[in-house]
């Protein structure tokens, strides 16, 4: 959480990052911070408290709030890809294409997709039935837990989750391989030594972070295919939803120079 705030307010507070690519990551932080704050705080109050229960309601809110920054961070990656695409394929046009108005256009586009996917789940989930003394075998309501554990049909709910799985997730896993790769043949047939590392570098922190965020989500989703330990499940979802908000202020911050030197001159004053 310090670590996603402080980039939040170094980019705020420096005139030099109020760009399109730091505007993202400002986005990728709050995102960041809201997804940990739906599982992370009751997962703590559970391990203290004895009697580790949630309400229905309580639980429903938290599989909508983790769909909808899960979903965000997934488009707010794809968004951070096509900038990086347009700034090293077409540098001449990027301040035309890459305006302040398509900026917020894309960022309320994710926010409304996600929102409007995160609903429906909890929408379909409504209409199952569940036991009065149900146990969920995870630390926080995960969606696919709580489809699994219901009394009734679960079809359908199945259908939509691998449908909206493959359709959102398919096509930005491809839109961002397609713009890697355009990326990378532009670098190649650049002269200069020098542009082909700014290049590399300036990808290498969204590629770093791209992967620990989808390896993390196929670790989880091949881990719970592969075995039938709910414990096993729940310690890889902790890769999932605990390790990429946290590694990634990391990333940014230690390979970013312009990262570096907001956030010196914010903490500075402060010493």
């Amino acid at each position: 959480v310090l670590g996603n705030l402080l980039i939040i307010l170094a980019i705020m507070s420096d005139s030099h990052l109020h760009t399109p690519m730091y505007f993202f990551l400002c986005n990728l932080s709050f995102t960041d911070i809201s997804f940990i704050s739906t599982t992370i705080p009751r997962m703590l109050v559970n391990i203290q408290r004895q009697s580790k229960t949630i309400s229905y309601t309580g639980c429903l809110t938290q599989v909508c709030f983790a769909l909808v920054f899960v979903g965000l961070e997934n488009f707010l990656l794809a968004a951070m890809t096509y900038d990086h695409y347009v700034a090293i394929c077409h540098p001449l046009r990027y301040t035309v294409i890459m305006n302040p108005r398509l900026c917020v256009l894309l960022i309320l586009f994710s926010f409304s997709i996600s929102i409007m996917d995160a609903l429906l789940h909890s929408l379909m989930v409504l209409r199952l039935s569940f036991r009065t003394d149900l146990e969920i075998p995870h630390f926080f309501c995960e969606l696919a837990q709580i489809i699994n554990l219901a009394c009734s049909d679960t079809l359908i709910n199945n259908i939509w989750v691998y449908l909206v799985t493959s359709i959102v997730g398919g096509i930005t896993i491809l839109g961002i391989i397609y713009s890697y790769i355009k990326i990378f043949f532009s670098v190649l047939r650049m002269s200069s030594s020098g542009g082909k590392y700014k290049a590399f570098s300036t990808c290498g922190s969204h590629l770093s972070v791209v992967s620990l965020f989808y390896g993390t989500g196929f670790g989880v989703y091949i881990s719970s295919a592969v075995t039938d330990s709910p414990r096993k499940t729940a310690v890889a979802s902790v890769m999932y939803t605990v390790v990429p908000p946290m590694m990634n202020p990391f990333i940014y911050s230690l390979r970013n120079r312009d990262m570096k030197a907001a956030l010196k001159k914010l903490i500075t004053p402060l010493l």
